[in-house]
């Protein structure tokens, strides 16, 4: 494996100019990540708000049974089924008859809903975490529920879901390593790509080292955050 590795470096990322496809596959892997996010969090946030909002109301329409019973169907199939599954039903079924090239954005899409499930989660533990009170003086001052919830309720909640949103973030970019089955060229399967025509490790040990660096970059950041979240709540 070590024997001649200098070359084996030089064939597997200088010849024939194979760094870009690294790169091109980097960018794949962070747009899509930024994207899926991103619908993640949007849908995330709006089924815990109505999950929580059902909950607290004094009087539950159908409406809200029915808005009740979707959110708890979807968090139940999207948990209890393997990501890679929803991505494969998203691209080959669900957008089965589109072009190849909206394979990538339908594994944004299941991406971004598989997510949206785990988000969901964390910002409902975190208005509930908020303490009831809060609530209850809302209203004592006039306050409509929606009016509380976003006044009051959520700019609290935002604090203790900050850094758990950033760790699924984090294991978002991970679980993307699995794009390449959409026929989608990401980092790793521009690597794969490679390592097949040269049958050498350098590819798959770069790689990790990427996902190493980006990993450390966000966990950086996400401690700094935690930090500065923790000296305002002292201030």
């Amino acid at each position: 494996m070590w024997q001649n590795f200098p070359q084996q470096l030089y064939d597997n990322i200088i010849l024939n100019n194979r760094w870009q496809m690294y790169l091109s596959g980097l960018k794949n892997t962070l747009l899509l990540t930024l994207g899926a996010a991103v619908i993640g969090i949007v849908l995330g946030s709006l089924v815990a708000i109505c999950k929580v909002y059902i909950k607290n109301k004094k009087k539950i329409t159908p409406v809200d049974r029915a808005l009740d019973f979707v959110c708890d169907v979807y968090l139940t199939i999207i948990r209890g089924t393997p990501m890679m599954v929803q991505v494969l039903i998203f691209c080959w079924i669900i957008f089965g008859s589109a072009s190849i090239a909206m394979n990538f954005y339908a594994a944004m899409i299941a991406f971004g809903i598989n997510s949206g499930a785990y988000v969901a989660e964390i910002v409902r533990a975190g208005i509930n975490a908020v303490n009831i009170g809060q609530t209850e003086a809302g209203r004592s001052l006039g306050l409509t529920s929606a009016m509380t919830m976003r006044s009051i309720v959520l700019p609290q909640a935002i604090k203790n879901i900050l850094p758990a949103l950033a760790n699924e973030a984090i294991t978002l970019v991970k679980e993307t390593a699995i794009v390449g089955y959409a026929a989608q060229q990401d980092i790793t399967y521009a690597a794969a790509t490679i390592r097949s025509r040269t049958y050498s490790p350098v590819p798959l040990l770069l790689i990790a080292v990427v996902y190493l660096l980006i990993v450390m970059l966000m966990t950086y950041g996400v401690n700094k955050l935690e930090r500065r979240l923790a000296k305002s709540d002292r201030g």
